[in-house]
């Protein structure tokens, strides 16, 4: 697995249409060409390759370092490929802030449209984001998230959260056939230009934390109000990583009721009860770190290119002509490898392991 760092900042605006449109055609060709090539798996493979997918924005023309890249490429590669979803075997749902909530839906009406199992994926795709907004707690709240599956029921994520302080973003990158556990070390790559200290319960080292919550979530929970309380009136030292906070234990009560009623065999069902926050996860990981002394990770789970120039001009202009042309080369190509002809897929093949050997 690659690993590394992105610099993510914000930047206001968005993509101009005349830009926006270019970079939906261009990644459908990028991604027919791949596809043809490699076939439908490596795709999401690609995607949920950190350095890839940044470097995929930049030869779109969008901007190389800005958080924007995220959701302009994903939005961009949504739209690009409407309506060859059954043709090429690879599907895309949610996006940004109101679009992300219609996940589950698009997942269901694409699969109900092609016979794949949809339960699964819907289910993969709300426990990716369930982890990145509640079980990691590193100040990044989730806006972004898009899922990308294929018909043998293979999938990748990629959602970025922002931090309204520092106002930077983080991207966090999944996979399938590298999510052996969805709450210990589940993603791909997590991508950010910073780290810092924060709650991190689906760390390797937080796997007696996970243990000791669950067991705490069968407690009556009068039991777990009345701890909670204690912690409320705990003076914890200024060092501590995990923020000091009045719980609001009206709200928390109740949650509690239904977690205790569900009896969670496990985090992972834990973790997929509904109601179940941060702020739950958090009063749960100090009463158990209270009674039980079992403390969990705080280990930051981040680990971890011009073709056409960026929006902002930066490190040059967008070259229209440039685009365009490079658009028409793939197209040619795509169209005469679907009549048998692949002698431009080739050469294209060809030119980049010449670049490639010759370190261009």
């Amino acid at each position: 697995m690659k690993t590394g760092t992105a610099h993510l900042p914000l930047h206001y605006g968005k993509a101009p249409s005349w830009l926006f449109q270019r970079m939906k055609e261009l990644s459908r060709e990028i991604t027919l060409f791949i596809i043809d090539s490699y076939g439908a798996e490596e795709m999401l493979r690609r995607l949920s390759d950190p350095f890839w997918f940044q470097a995929f924005g930049c030869v779109l023309g969008f901007d190389w370092h800005s958080s924007g890249v995220t959701t302009t490429v994903c939005g961009a590669l949504k739209e690009g490929l409407k309506g060859l979803e059954k043709e090429l075997g690879f599907f895309i749902a949610g996006g940004k802030g109101k679009t992300s909530r219609k996940t589950p839906q698009e997942i269901e009406t694409q699969c109900d449209q092609t016979s794949i199992e949809g339960s699964r994926l819907i289910y993969s795709s709300r426990m990716s984001a369930k982890v990145d907004s509640a079980a990691v707690q590193d100040g990044y709240q989730l806006y972004h998230h898009c899922f990308f599956f294929i018909q043998d029921g293979s999938w990748a994520v990629v959602q970025q959260g922002m931090n309204e302080t520092t106002r930077f973003a983080r991207r966090y990158h999944w996979l399938s056939h590298g999510v052996k556990d969805f709450v210990c070390e589940p993603h791909w790559a997590v991508c950010c230009d910073q780290k810092e200290e924060g709650l991190n319960l689906v760390a390797l080292e937080s796997e007696k934390a996970r243990e000791t919550i669950t067991e705490l979530s069968h407690e009556n929970p009068g039991f777990i109000v009345n701890e909670v309380k204690r912690v409320n009136e705990l003076d914890l030292p200024k060092a501590h990583p995990v923020p000091r906070e009045k719980f609001r234990l009206e709200y928390l009560g109740k949650t509690f009721v239904t977690i205790y009623e569900q009896s969670p065999k496990n985090f992972e069902e834990l973790l997929g009860v509904q109601g179940v926050g941060p702020k739950t996860l958090r009063a749960l990981s100090l009463v158990s770190e209270l009674i039980h002394g079992t403390k969990p990770s705080f280990k930051d789970p981040t680990r971890f290119s011009f073709a056409h120039g960026g929006k902002d001009g930066h490190p040059y202009p967008v070259d229209r002509k440039v685009y365009d042309k490079t658009v028409g080369v793939l197209q040619e190509a795509i169209e005469k490898a679907r009549i048998g002809d692949r002698t431009k897929m080739e050469a294209i093949k060809r030119l980049q392991l010449f670049c490639r050997d010759k370190n261009f």
